[in-house]
């Protein structure tokens, strides 16, 4: 079930402003194609910022965004190639499972035969393969952020972005989420941006880790290398509580 449409995603010196407050402070930061990076901070350091900037649902006061070498300046989220994921799933509940996740490749035009059988092969993934007919009301809490995973990575996104999507679980939901999560990712060789506050899912789940504080990036690398050497005493410090 691999992807071939997945890309590397460069942010050069990105900054989000809103008014005299720096959100995002001239950030850069390289996501290899096929790779799972994880943004990790304190709530209001600005990587919710920083993801709502790759996506294109904010304003860059400078720098540039590149997927696949191209800048994406200009260009409407909708047109990126990027699928989006945040805590609150937004799923449609007026339809069933398998329509919610059909609704992306409707967009796209996907042909009816092929669509079907890839929205069969994305709910065996996330293990709701007998679910299909479903309405989301049915579903409890961790189901439905199964569905919209499998919605999310159904049209072959080149990048997915991931904004704190387990957050309004409980641990024990969580933690099979992230195992889902991970299973999901390797499957499909997406390139993935991974936001979180939650030091677990980032270890767990991500191929290199950028630790964020108040708009900077303070460190980034594995996640051996973030516990093993600290790049200062407030990283060590946010790792360790």
């Amino acid at each position: 079930m691999s992807s071939s449409s997945a890309v590397d995603l460069r942010l050069e010196q990105v900054r989000v402003q809103y008014g005299s407050r720096r959100a995002v402070d001239d950030v850069t930061l390289h996501v290899g194609a096929g790779e799972v990076v994880a943004v990790l901070g304190p709530s209001g350091c600005g990587k919710s910022s920083l993801l709502r900037a790759v996506a294109g649902l904010e304003p860059l006061a400078s720098g540039a965004v590149l997927l696949g070498g191209s800048d994406v300046a200009g260009i409407p989220t909708y047109r990126r190639g990027v699928g989006l994921m945040f805590q609150d799933h937004a799923l449609f509940a007026h339809m069933s499972v398998a329509k919610n996740v059909a609704f992306g490749l409707r967009m796209a035009r996907w042909p009816k035969d092929a669509s079907a059988e890839r929205v069969s092969q994305m709910l065996d993934m996330v293990e709701l393969g007998d679910r299909g007919d479903a309405n989301i009301s049915e579903l409890s809490g961790g189901e439905q952020q199964r569905v919209a995973l499998a919605r999310t990575l159904a049209a072959t996104p080149r990048v997915v972005l991931l904004d704190e999507p387990l957050g309004s679980l409980d641990r024990v939901l969580r933690r099979d989420l992230v195992t889902t999560l991970k299973q999901a990712f390797a499957e499909t060789a997406v390139t993935v941006l991974y936001v979180t506050h939650d030091r677990e899912e980032a270890f767990a789940l991500a191929n290199r880790v950028a630790v964020m504080r108040e708009g900077h990036i303070e460190q980034i690398g594995t996640v051996a290398q973030a516990q093993a050497e600290p790049a200062n005493d407030w990283v060590a410090d946010f790792l360790r509580d």
